[in-house]
């Protein structure tokens, strides 16, 4: 299946027009609980709703609608992508999934994690930046970002390689206990070409004011 899945999270969004400029008509949007809250403002119509409406009350809408268990494993967010693999679908993008509540920030990050490790494509947009995995594939970065981060939050990262930027990299090693990677940017005019061997990094890039 080449059409992409949208997820939509209850985080606050406060630039919709940014957002809006990376949605497409062919895209299947899945809305989450509280993510409800921007269907208005986005300008979309929901596919599939999933929830159990513990933050927002059912909108009992002409739509698929999924109820769960307030008490479960999966956060609704975590549990639309499952769903939205049961269907086949394989690129992801999610957003109004990082906001005030750090703790589900961190845990809708280890989506991008749980995806690259399917072999699928999953990026986080939010009003300040884009996020991805870099892992097996390499990854580039256009000068368009004001600035752009590599994080290791899971384990072992060899072999990095950042080319075309203000501070590269050759051979080297990012590890959870001392993140150097912070705030890079894009040598004017170039692509940075961002590699590594061994592990994964959290890319966010972050876009200009």
């Amino acid at each position: 299946m080449n059409r992409r899945c949208v997820i939509v999270g209850g985080a606050a969004i406060e630039d919709y027009k940014t957002i809006q400029k990376h949605l497409f008509d062919s895209d299947f949007y899945i809305f989450c609980d509280s993510g409800l809250s921007h269907i208005s403002a986005l300008g979309v119509k929901p596919d599939l709703i999933v929830g159990d409406f513990d933050s927002h009350s059912n909108p009992h809408l002409n739509v698929e609608t999924i109820v769960l268990p307030c008490e479960k494993d999966d956060t609704d967010t975590f549990y639309a992508v499952k769903e939205a693999i049961k269907r086949g679908f394989s690129e992801f993008l999610l957003i109004g999934v990082v906001g005030k509540r750090f703790d589900h920030s961190l845990g809708n990050v280890s989506i991008l994690y749980y995806l690259d490790s399917l072999g699928m494509q999953g990026i986080i947009l939010d009003d300040y930046s884009h996020m991805q995995i870099v892992s097996c594939e390499p990854v580039y970065v256009e000068d368009s970002y004001a600035f752009f981060s590599l994080l290791n939050i899971s384990g072992k990262a060899e072999g990095i390689t950042i080319e075309n930027a203000k501070y590269p990299l050759e051979n080297a090693k990012i590890t959870c206990e001392y993140q150097y990677g912070v705030s890079n940017e894009v040598l004017p005019g170039k692509t940075s070409k961002i590699t590594v061997k061994n592990g994964k990094l959290l890319l966010i890039k972050v876009l200009k004011d």
